[in-house]
Parts: structure tokens; C-alpha cells; sequence
């Protein structure tokens, strides 16, 4: 297990990889899953912010809103090779139906430039989990590889 100040951990799951993501409000949370996941893929400090995307997506709950969103961030990197190093959040509503609107800022990732670190396939339901614990937020995602 890998901490990153508290935004993010990498849990190694057998034959899986999954995040454990923290946030003050669930908003705070979504984006650190995002931003770890992006370091799964690479070392994110080397992404230099060159490009935005906007990314609207929805979902029937929380947990069908983080698969959804997660899913949108994979195929934007594996359809146009864009991985992000900060994400936006500018809407996000969880009634009556989930959805999130984000801006993601990064690059094209360029193989002589980034490392390449795990092929991540998909995020799944295998697990997961967003809640409020105390008075932060807690999500738990597995992704394929």
C-alpha cells in the first residue's frame, strides 16, 4: 500500500489494482480517484498541463457515477492517448440522478517522455465503495489490468 498525503493509496489486489481515494466532501474524493488512476498509468508530475477536455458523464447512483467517470478517463487516454494531471470538477450532483462535469488538464502522452506503468482496462464494481466516514469521504475502486 502506497500513501500519496492522504489523497489517494494504490491497493494491490491479486491479479487487480485498486485506489483507496479521500476527500473533505465526495467531490474532493472523485477527483483524487481520478488523479490516482492517472498514476497507475504514470508518473503524473512529469504530464506538463498543455491540453483541457471537458468530460460530462452520469450515473443511477455514487457508485455507478465513479465507474462511469473512471471509465470516461480510460478511454480518453486509450482513444486519443490524453492523460491528465489535474482534474476540475464544475458540476456534480448526486439527486435525483448522479452526474459530474470536470475539466481535465494534461497532454498526449508521449512514450519517450512518460513512463509507461500499468495497462489499466476498466474500472469495476468488484468492491467498491464511496461513503462518508466521519467527517471525510472514503472511495474504493478495482480497475482491470
Amino acid at each position: 500500500m502506497v500513501l500519496f498525503n492522504m489523497q489517494f493509496e494504490i491497493l494491490d489486489i491479486s491479479g487487480d489494482v485498486g485506489i483507496r481515494a479521500y476527500g473533505q466532501n465526495c467531490e474532493e474524493a472523485f477527483v483524487n480517484a481520478g488523479i490516482g488512476m492517472y498514476n497507475l498509468i504514470t508518473d503524473i508530475e512529469r504530464i506538463d498541463e498543455k491540453q483541457t477536455i471537458d468530460i460530462e458523464t452520469k450515473g443511477d447512483s455514487l457508485d455507478g457515477l465513479l465507474v462511469s467517470y473512471l471509465n470516461e478517463l480510460i478511454f480518453q487516454f486509450d482513444t486519443y492517448g490524453f492523460i491528465g494531471k489535474r482534474i476540475e470538477i464544475t458540476a456534480f450532483s448526486n439527486q435525483p440522478s448522479a452526474f459530474i462535469k470536470i475539466k481535465v488538464y494534461g497532454e498526449e502522452f508521449n512514450p519517450n517522455r512518460h513512463e509507461r506503468r500499468l495497462l489499466v482496462k476498466a474500472a469495476t464494481y468488484h468492491n467498491i465503495r464511496v461513503e462518508k466516514i466521519n467527517s471525510r469521504w472514503e472511495i474504493e475502486v478495482v480497475f482491470d489490468i
